[in-house]
């Protein structure tokens, strides 16, 4: 398969189920924060919120584009990682899945709502890290720049979560202060009673939403791994775009090349210079080689990987570049590079259509499997008071608008820990921060500290021995 030696296409094989493993997980690690509120509130039965959330988290698997995937490849630069030595790619892509489904098992297991997001994009960074200090190692094995975006996101997603919240409760209660709605809102359930029809229309919805949101958002990390996979053992099969036309890249590759060369790089550092020339030769080696190739299959199989790292590459410095003041770029040039780099990337960025089948599959069953763990741990020992209609309601609206917005940016986020900080700020915003069982925040807080400097040493250990092993 794909021209790989027997041993290496089983491996490959077992990377990619192992990849499935992992969304699998996510599935049963993560559905809790769907379904905790509709079934602490009595709005559907277990089984029932649990196979509707999996249909919703595979729906939204489809629904989700790619941006956030790609956000999960990108953050590795796999162009500057892989080599002529198959074994080398082997070892990253096994040192990055043990690391994160290990620790999402151990989590799950302990019963502590624990992000996904964290453990993935720190066995990303262990491995880039660890990269980097192989002898020879001259290249970036980490994109920081992403690398700062998406800690950003997911350091202010919990924040942004707890914070609304309380809002959100606050306002609940002032507008139906002495009404009917009101008393039923902010009543604990009655054991084994649905709530009023309108009450539970509103938590199946805000249920669904979250489950959705969240396969678009953690869904599309499953892709982006497996993409890093592939792109990594098999870069001349899955490196660029097989459906794309690469003669539609002259046009924007030529606005490009004249862009630069009307470029004054005096005012600029020398280091700036050479990305400069660099950019300047990279673009005319891209016109040279895709000129008249109607399809991915015309360009020799040994020089789809470079097409791709030449991309990537210009990519990152024409971004560099735009942002250097030194420069005086005009906002013009600027608008030519940013219009014309989305349209160059188009060849790069994509996911094959069974990718996002087998994930969608992969978290849609794991959501069905395993949840009582975690949903205990959010329904029951956040709060020391059992979760009302207007908590259980306000948690998810919050967090599904969170989410859908961080995935419309691209940006991965973490749906533990924006439910999780919901969940916390109905709390405090009933009876205080008393109202919180300290036990369990702290536990939350331990593993959310934990989890990117112990999975990122884990990656990283792991790949640096499976290298030498290798």
């Amino acid at each position: 398969m794909f021209d790989l030696e027997f041993s290496y296409t089983i491996l490959l094989v077992l990377c990619l189920l192992a990849a499935c493993g992992f969304e699998f997980v996510n599935g049963f690690h993560d559905t809790a924060n769907a379904v905790a509120t509709v079934i602490y509130t009595n709005s559907l039965k277990p089984w029932v919120a649990v196979v509707w959330s999996g249909i919703c988290n595979a729906v939204g698997v489809f629904l989700g584009g790619i941006t956030v995937a790609m956000g999960i490849v990108n953050l590795l630069p796999v162009e500057s990682l892989v080599d002529q030595n198959i074994t080398h790619s082997l070892a990253m892509v096994m040192a990055l899945l043990l690391s994160a489904i290990f620790w999402n098992l151990l989590t799950w297991y302990l019963g502590i709502p624990c992000s996904s997001s964290h453990t993935l994009i720190g066995s990303i960074l262990g491995v880039g890290l660890a990269y980097s200090l192989l002898p020879g190692a001259n290249e970036a094995a980490v994109n920081w720049g992403k690398a700062q975006e998406i800690g950003a996101s997911l350091l202010i997603s919990p924040l942004f979560g707890f914070s609304l919240t309380i809002i959100l409760m606050f306002l609940l209660r002032n507008l139906t202060k002495n009404t009917d709605a009101g008393d039923g809102l902010f009543k604990e359930p009655k054991k084994n009673q649905p709530p009023p029809w309108w009450i539970r229309s509103i938590l199946i919805l805000t249920c669904t939403a979250v489950s959705g949101f969240h396969g678009s958002n953690d869904g599309q990390k499953g892709v982006g791994l497996v993409m890093l996979i592939l792109i990594g053992i098999v870069p001349a099969y899955f490196a660029l775009n097989p459906n794309f036309v690469p003669t539609t890249l002259q046009a924007p590759l030529t606005k490009i090349e004249l862009s630069i060369n009307n470029l004054n790089a005096a005012p600029l550092a020398q280091s700036d210079k050479a990305k400069l020339d660099s950019a300047r030769i990279m673009t005319s080696r891209l016109l040279t080689k895709l000129k008249g190739q109607h399809t991915i299959s015309n360009i020799p199989a040994t020089e789809r990987f470079l097409v791709r790292k030449d991309i990537m590459l210009l990519n990152s410095h024409l971004k560099a570049l735009t942002a250097n003041e030194d420069l005086a770029m005009s906002e013009a040039d600027k608008k030519v590079f940013a219009d014309s780099l989305k349209a160059v990337r188009k060849i790069t960025d994509y996911s094959p259509r069974w990718v996002i089948v087998m994930i969608a599959l992969s978290l849609g069953l794991g959501t069905m499997i395993g949840w009582k763990r975690i949903v205990k741990t959010i329904g029951e020992k956040i709060g020391k008071e059992h979760l009302t209609y207007a908590q259980g309601a306000s948690a998810e609206l919050v967090a599904s608008t969170t989410i859908g917005l961080s995935t419309a940016f691209g940006l991965p986020v973490s749906t533990t820990h924006v439910l999780s900080s919901g969940i916390a700020g109905s709390m405090v915003a009933s009876k205080g921060i008393k109202n919180l069982q300290p036990d369990t925040v702290r536990n939350i807080l331990i593993a959310w500290l934990l989890t990117l400097p112990v999975v990122m040493v884990m990656a990283g250990t792991l790949f640096l021995i499976f290298r030498s092993v290798f």
